[in-house]
C-alpha cells in the first residue's frame, strides 16, 4: 500500500489545493475532513456532496477528532494555531505537495527559487510535450500535483510532472524526491513569513533533502551558490553565463561541453539567459535532442503579467511585469528593459531592503510612479537617486506616466511589492494597468511591440 492511502486526513485549507488534497484522500480509500475558517458557498456545497466532511472552526481551536494525518495549505504558517494543535496531538503533518507526490506513479522533475520559476515550468512542460513526451506542469504553478494525480490516468504513470515549489510548500515537506530537481536563483523574498533570508534559504534547499542516488536523480544549482542539502553522491551541475559552469548562456545559445545549441526570443539575455542554460540542462536529462532543446527555448511564449509587452502609445511602449512582488524582481526587470523606464511600483511590502536596486534605478529609470501601502517608504528610499511621485492608485500612475513620456520610453509595471493592499492578487494588478493603457488616448495605427 502506498504511504498515505486509507487514512483519516484533516485538510486545512478549503482553497484549490486543500480541496484536491480532500478528494484524493477519499480516492485513495480514506476519509476527509476540511477545516477553513470561511468558507466559499461553492467548495461547502461541491465537498459536502462528494464525502468529504466540512467542518467550521475559529482561529484558536483544531477541530477534534479521530485524525492521523494533517495536510496542510500553503496558506498557513508552521505557527497557525491549527498546525500547532495538529504536531501536538501527534498527527502527521504534510504539505498538500507531499501528499500528492506520494500517490503520483510518473516521473518529478522540480524547481524552485526567488523569481523566475514558472516560466521556466511552463518552458520546460511546453517543450517536453512538443517533443512528443506526456508532460504537465504542476504544484505552485496553479494546479496541485494532488489534483494531477486525479485528472491523469493511471495516476500519471508514464508523465512527467513538472512541477513548481514555493518555500511555503517545503515548510511541511520531507518525502518528495523529484529525479531532477533545481534552485533556480536565491535572493531575499517572503521575508514577512519566513524571519530572515537564511530561514527562506533553507527551506528552499528541502526540495534536495529526498533525492536518492539509486533513484537516478540530479540536481541543479546557478553558480555560487552552496551545494549545502545536497547528498554528495548525487549528481549536481551548475549552470549560468560565467565560463566555468557545466550549462552555460551566452548570447545566441547555450553551451554544454562539445554541444551549441543556439537560439532567441525571450530567455535570450543577461537576466534570463542562466534560465535558459537550467532549461537545457533539465530537457537534457529528459532525453531531448539539441534541436528539440533549441525549439523548445525558441518557440516560448510567457505567462501573463512576466515581463509582458502589452502595447504602444505614442511611441511609449507599456510592459506588465504585474507578477514581480519582490524588488529583486523589479531589479532583473529594470535591466531587461534597460534605459528610459518610467516605473509604477509599490504596493504591500514583503521586504525592509530598499536600497539595492539603486545602481539599477540610476541608470534604467527616469522616474517613479509609487502606489499603495508602500509608496511613502519607497519614496523616501529612492527620492535621492530619481524624480519619485505618489500616485496612490494605478488610474492615476499610468496617466502621470503617459504624461511625462517621450517617444522611445517603457511605462513599466514592475511592484516589486505584493498586491494584496488594492487587488485579490496579482493578475488582477495586471489587468488593471492592461485596462488603463487601453483606455489611454492611442493612433488608430499604434501596434504591440516586441520585447
Amino acid at each position: 500500500m502506498a504511504r498515505y492511502e486509507r487514512r483519516n486526513a484533516l485538510i486545512l485549507g478549503a482553497g484549490r489545493s486543500g480541496r484536491a488534497a480532500a478528494r484524493l484522500a477519499l480516492e485513495t480509500g480514506g476519509r476527509a475532513s476540511v477545516v477553513d475558517e470561511r468558507w466559499a458557498p461553492d467548495a461547502l456545497s461541491a465537498l459536502a456532496t462528494e464525502g468529504v466532511s466540512c467542518l467550521h472552526a475559529d482561529r484558536a481551536r483544531l477541530p477534534d477528532g479521530a485524525y492521523d494525518l494533517a495536510i496542510v495549505s500553503p496558506s498557513f504558517p508552521p505557527d497557525h494555531p491549527w498546525v500547532v494543535a495538529a504536531r501536538d496531538r501527534g498527527l502527521s503533518v504534510i504539505s498538500e505537495l507531499e501528499f500528492g507526490a506520494a500517490h503520483w506513479r510518473g516521473d518529478a522533475i522540480a524547481v524552485t527559487g526567488s523569481k523566475g520559476k514558472s516560466s521556466v515550468v511552463k518552458c520546460l512542460a511546453d517543450a517536453l510535450c512538443a517533443a512528443g513526451r506526456q508532460a504537465v506542469p504542476a504544484g505552485n504553478y496553479g494546479i496541485p500535483l494532488s489534483e494531477r494525480v486525479l485528472a491523469c490516468p493511471d495516476r500519471g504513470a508514464g508523465v512527467i510532472a513538472v512541477t513548481e515549489v514555493s518555500s511555503f510548500q517545503l515548510e511541511h515537506t520531507r518525502t518528495f524526491a523529484p529525479r531532477l530537481a533545481a534552485i533556480l536563483n536565491l535572493q531575499a523574498d517572503h521575508l514577512d513569513r519566513h524571519g530572515t533570508f537564511e530561514a527562506y534559504a533553507r527551506l528552499k534547499r528541502r526540495i534536495f533533502q529526498a533525492q536518492r542516488p539509486e533513484d537516478g536523480t540530479r540536481a541543479y544549482l546557478p553558480w555560487g551558490l552552496s551545494p549545502l542539502g545536497i547528498r554528495a553522491d548525487v549528481p549536481l551541475e551548475r549552470f549560468g553565463r560565467e565560463a566555468w559552469v557545466d550549462w552555460r548562456h551566452v548570447p545566441g545559445a547555450i553551451l554544454h561541453k562539445d554541444l551549441r545549441i543556439p537560439f532567441s526570443g525571450y530567455f535570450d539575455n543577461a537576466v534570463l539567459g542562466p534560465a535558459a542554460a537550467l532549461i537545457a540542462a533539465m530537457l537534457h536529462a529528459c532525453g531531448l535532442t539539441e534541436g528539440q532543446i533549441a525549439a523548445g527555448l525558441s518557440d516560448f511564449q510567457p505567462l501573463p503579467h512576466r515581463m509582458q509587452a502589452i502595447g504602444e502609445r505614442g511611441g511609449v511602449r507599456f510592459i506588465d511585469d504585474s507578477k514581480g512582488t519582490s524588488l529583486a524582481a523589479t531589479q532583473a526587470a529594470l535591466r531587461m528593459v534597460g534605459r528610459n523606464v518610467r516605473l509604477i511600483a509599490g504596493g504591500q511590502l514583503k521586504e525592509t531592503d530598499l536600497d539595492f536596486l539603486d545602481e539599477e534605478l540610476a541608470t534604467c529609470a527616469r522616474k517613479a510612479y509609487l502606489i499603495g501601502q508602500a509608496q511613502e517608504a519607497l519614496r523616501d528610499a529612492w527620492a535621492d537617486i530619481l524624480p519619485c511621485q505618489c500616485c496612490g492608485d494605478m488610474a492615476t500612475a499610468v496617466r502621470a506616466a503617459f504624461a511625462d513620456a517621450a517617444p522611445g520610453d517603457t511605462i513599466l509595471l514592475s511592484p516589486g511589492c505584493a498586491s494584496f493592499d488594492q487587488y485579490p492578487g496579482m493578475a488582477a494588478r495586471g489587468d488593471d494597468f492592461r485596462a488603463r493603457f487601453l483606455a489611454l488616448p492611442t493612433p488608430s495605427d499604434a501596434t504591440p511591440p516586441v520585447l
